[in-house]
């Protein structure tokens, strides 16, 4: 059974299951909860699922590195996109998602990605571009996307 971790729980540094990580369009807790859907779709796989979704985020913190919860959010996400074995980057067509397109930038050349960038995601060329120059994997819905998660995360 997965086990589904969010900040500020810790991460796990010494494990023989797979890790994901879900990066993608949060905009400021606004966004459709996708997380959760894909969470509940892979539950039945013994992996760690990192979700940067905070249940307690207070949109009223201050972005700045001085701000300790705001630092500690930051930190988090870094830290689980490094220590992931896979990596699923989801951008909402009518989102700017700037640090999933930070995130992709950072993690593009680490073999461990996979997009779902639909039409109508107002940088979807870039994301198309970025992909194909590091043979990243693209689907197009995020059933297509289960799929192939599912595949990988078998194996």
């Amino acid at each position: 059974m997965a086990k589904i971790i969010k900040p500020p729980e810790l991460i796990p540094k010494n494990t023989t299951k797979p890790i994901l990580f879900l990066a993608g369009t949060i905009d400021m807790g606004k966004s459709e909860d996708w997380q959760s859907f894909i969470g509940n779709k892979l539950s039945d796989l013994d992996i760690i699922i990192l979700n940067p979704r905070r249940d307690d985020w207070d949109s009223s913190w201050k972005q700045e590195i001085d701000n300790k919860q705001f630092r500690d959010q930051v930190d988090w996400e870094l830290d689980g996109l490094d220590c992931a074995d896979y990596i699923f980057f989801h951008f909402e067509p009518d989102s700017k998602s700037p640090i999933t397109l930070l995130e992709l930038g950072l993690y593009a050349n680490s073999k461990k990605c996979l997009v779902h960038c639909p039409n109508g995601f107002w940088r979807k060329g870039n994301i198309d571009v970025v992909c194909a120059r590091y043979n990243i994997p693209q689907v197009d819905t995020l059933q297509n996307a289960l799929e192939l998660l599912k595949s990988n995360l078998k194996s």
